[in-house]
């Protein structure tokens, strides 16, 4: 196969003029320029894309896809028929209903306030990884307590509270955190107390009365503690069933919203829509986008601008390939005057010193990939960060192919842009003054 002369000239002019060096030191600098932007750009995308995606899906394993709310009141009364609904929506996997209030847990050591969701065990699972972040315990046993350990039950009987003992109490399930700063382990007894009052009356009712606000106090079991990786849920979230929340915020067969599981979290801000158009007013669905819109919005923005930010190393090696472009045009003056003497074109001269450039340019991409790729791979596998700090213990990699591509494309394209000049210098340069000093 017989390369057009304008590709094996450009070929020529890549090598140093010494017999001993295959290519020439400038031309190196200028591969070991591209490759370096190239593999520094691919590592940073693949560590800022897998937080983002690690963050997301921590964020998904403790709330749903979609949820469903009522726009005009608190709580929603026909819960049962809109999941049929619900469930009836393209890509809808399960569905299950939820309870949400603001409470005070409190236990010997300290008290603290959280948000208390009441969740049926059984779907809970279906919807949400609950089930699966549990690390003591289990999620069915917040419907059917297990017997409690003897330990436990001496500490009961040393109390004043016997008549607590002949009762088994309600279970509850905390965050790892939280459990940490109640100072309580699996199996002990927190209380909870609502701002509700006894008699059903707000606070700011209550205190209206002769005896002022009398809070809800309530005791519960700790028979579960999940764990899920982020500091936020797991020092916030307390989670009881679904009858008990009614009973303790004196709720008839209500619930607050509904959450919703799709088959795809993509489609999801589609989904919703359909589920609102089937539903209609006053019912909102939100999807997971939309509901944590603003920490997404800022993730994706982070990302552009380092992208954006690391382009410009390439960019700079870009000039390593005007300055080499633009030495090789000055010491071939006098072969660029004999090709034009020969009947050679500015277009073919021009083409020369961009194939120079395209090769500087596609052999440090070439490099650059598998470098970043690598260098990738080591921050993964050998890179530890303190877990008392993050809530990861390793760097979240994760390189997409689109991402590689965009990477790849954009060095070719500076490049490209990069040879420019020089070609346009040699090709107006004239045969005459190339040899007259010949």
């Amino acid at each position: 196969m017989t390369l057009p002369y304008e590709l094996y000239i450009a070929l020529r002019y890549l090598k140093s003029k010494k017999r001993k060096k295959i290519i020439s030191l400038n031309t190196l600098i200028s591969i070991g320029g591209v490759g370096i932007g190239v593999a520094a750009l691919i590592a940073t995308l693949a560590v800022m894309t897998g937080f983002k995606e690690d963050l997301r899906d921590k964020i998904l394993g403790t709330t749903s896809h979609i949820v469903v709310r009522d726009r005009t009141r608190d709580n929603i009364a026909e819960y049962k028929k809109l999941m049929d609904e619900i469930t009836k929506t393209p890509h809808v996997v399960s569905s299950t209903p939820f309870i949400f209030r603001q409470v005070l847990l409190s236990a010997p050591s300290n008290a603290f306030g959280v948000v208390l969701r009441g969740v049926d065990p059984a779907h809970e699972g279906k919807v949400t990884k609950l089930e699966e972040n549990m690390v003591e315990g289990e999620l069915e046993f917040l419907n059917t307590p297990p017997p409690m350990s003897s330990r436990d039950s001496q500490e009961k009987k040393s109390t004043t509270e016997a008549g607590d003992d002949k009762k088994k109490l309600p279970g509850i399930v905390i965050g790892k955190e939280l459990a940490n700063r109640l100072g309580v382990f699996w199996g002990e007894t927190i209380h909870v107390v609502s701002p509700v009052g006894k008699e059903g009356a707000s606070i700011t009712q209550s205190l209206g009365g002769p005896g002022g606000f009398t809070p809800k106090i309530r005791k519960f079991r700790v028979v579960g503690i999940f764990d899920s990786g982020m500091y936020e849920y797991d020092s916030t979230l307390a989670y009881i069933s679904i009858t008990e929340a009614q009973k303790f915020f004196n709720l008839d067969d209500v619930v607050t919203g509904i959450e919703v599981k799709v088959d795809d979290i993509f489609l999801a801000d589609r989904i919703s829509l359909e589920i609102e158009n089937r539903l209609g007013f006053p019912y909102q669905a939100q999807d997971w986008k939309s509901l944590n819109r603003n920490l997404f919005s800022a993730l994706e923005l982070e990302k552009d601008m380092m992208f954006v930010i690391l382009v410009l190393i390439i960019l700079v090696a870009s000039f390593n390939i005007v300055g080499t472009l633009t030495m090789t045009v000055s010491e071939k003056a006098r072969e660029i005057s004999i090709l034009k003497a020969m009947g050679a074109t500015r277009k073919s001269i021009t083409r020369i010193f961009i194939y120079e450039g395209l090769i500087i340019g596609g052999i440090g991409v070439a490099f650059g990939l598998p470098l970043g790729l690598g260098i990738s791979f080591m921050l993964q596998t050998f890179y530890q960060l303190p877990g008392d700090v993050y809530y990861i213990s390793t760097l979240p990699v994760r390189l997409h192919f689109i991402d590689v591509m965009l990477v790849g494309g954009s060095a070719f394209i500076i490049t490209l842009l990069a040879t420019l000049y020089p070609s346009w210098q040699a090709a107006k340069l004239a045969p005459v003054e190339g040899l007259r000093y010949e």
